[in-house]
């Protein structure tokens, strides 16, 4: 991989995998600046911290799917570039501005802003990836980009804690705002002819011609949904994000208070646990990696589905009443051992399997998949933590997902031996 990094003729990668890298790491920052916001204006409520994430979350749904058009339609890098540049000034004004007015609802349209941008440069930079990369070498910087991408996210949330928790939410906009400028000028930078300036008159042009077309948007997008439903293996990883992502959505707020009220801090105790699950997500990754090929994609899915939600039991469980940090950071790692083989190889798939011109739509389809699954399960909880303990919370969606992965062991030993 090191040695792909430093080839000359990768040095558009480069510059592409480094803006990423450091987006990645300010995007944790921005999210932990959020938690402490919200820690301080609405101290250990579920349902505010899950109001807030929605505001992230329903851009998935409304611009999702358009977006997959344009960004099959318009160049690139450009969508690239103008996506961070855009999401920077936000966070300044909100870091300067928006924070000190006596109403909420500025900051929500911030949010919503930043995740509607998100859905533009998102499925932009998985198109993009095929565009600077050798096919023959697609494989590496996808695998470059995952594993990478685990340390930046973990790094962001450790150091993002940190700020946050020693010099306030404000500090951790102003880190996210630098990170997401210098981002855009990395991505600016690539010097493949096709993108040294920005052409604005094939962006319009482009935009024109999508518009004056005889397929609408609408149709396109149902031609998209279409395609994805025709290939057995894509539909098969959107039933496997929509699984996991559930199971994350379920306990993705109500774990953050429920670390917050054991531990008693703002995000320090949360930015440890983060990094070590990373640690454990980026060997379960490389382990994958290595024996992957041995065992099938169905019971690598149904047996991360047992062992997470075996793991979640216990972490509650021993946690709540042990007040150990040791006990949360061993199982924290070990829930990302668990689930690491099926977060790297789904993207690998769908750039190999996919049509170029049917790319950014297959993505935006995950995205909202994805997210659907998310915003679902994380309300539902949320509703819950106002009238169940958390712990009960927790323990419950573990147990669920244990019992969906034992059948789906099951119906799969069955299938094989019929």
């Amino acid at each position: 991989m090191w040695n792909f990094i430093c080839d000359h003729k990768s040095r558009d990668f480069f510059r592409f995998w480094f803006a990423q890298l450091i987006s990645q790491f300010g995007d944790r920052v921005y999210q932990m600046a959020l938690v402490g916001m919200m820690t301080a204006l609405h101290p250990g409520s579920v349902m505010e911290m899950s109001k807030l994430f929605c505001f992230a979350i329903i851009p998935t749904f409304i611009i999702g799917p358009i977006a997959g058009v344009y960004i099959d339609r318009w160049d690139r890098r450009t969508t690239l570039f103008v996506s961070y540049l855009i999401q920077g000034v936000l966070i300044l004004l909100a870091a300067f501005y928006l924070i000190r007015l006596p109403f909420m609802w500025p900051m929500y349209l911030v949010v919503f802003g930043i995740a509607t941008l998100s859905r533009f440069y998102i499925p932009a930079k998985m198109s993009f990836l095929p565009e600077i990369v050798h096919e023959d070498d697609l494989h590496v910087a996808n695998s470059l980009s995952t594993i990478t991408g685990m340390l930046a996210g973990g790094l962001g949330v450790l150091l993002g804690s940190y700020i946050v928790e020693r010099t306030g939410f404000l500090s951790g906009f102003f880190w996210d705002t630098g990170c997401y400028f210098l981002s855009a000028a990395l991505v600016f930078s690539i010097t493949a002819l096709q993108y040294r300036f920005p052409n604005k008159k094939a962006i319009i042009g482009g935009t024109k011609e999508m518009i004056k077309a005889q397929k609408n948007i609408w149709h396109e997008i149902l031609e998209g949904i279409s395609y994805i439903r025709s290939q057995k293996e894509i539909s098969f990883i959107f039933w496997t994000m929509f699984i996991l992502l559930s199971a994350v959505g379920a306990i993705y707020v109500v774990i953050i208070i429920f670390i917050q009220q054991v531990f008693h801090s703002v995000t320090t105790d949360l930015g440890f646990l983060a990094v070590s699950s990373t640690v454990g997500l980026f060997l379960g990754t490389l382990a994958y990696g290595k024996w992957g090929k041995k065992i099938t994609a169905y019971k690598i899915i149904f047996w991360s589905l047992v062992l997470g939600g075996f793991i979640v039991i216990a972490f509650a469980s021993i946690v709540q009443v042990t007040h150990s940090h040791l006990w949360a950071l061993g199982l924290s790692f070990i829930l990302g051992v668990v689930i690491g083989p099926v977060m790297v190889a789904p993207y690998t798939v769908v750039n190999k399997i996919c049509a170029m011109e049917m790319s950014g739509k297959v993505f935006a389809a995950m995205e909202f998949v994805v997210y659907l699954a998310f915003l679902i399960a994380m309300m539902i909880s949320s509703f819950l933590s106002q009238y169940v303990e958390r712990i009960w919370i927790l323990v419950s969606v573990g147990g669920i997902f244990m019992v969906v992965g034992v059948i789906g062991l099951l119906k799969y030993n069955l299938k094989g031996e019929s």
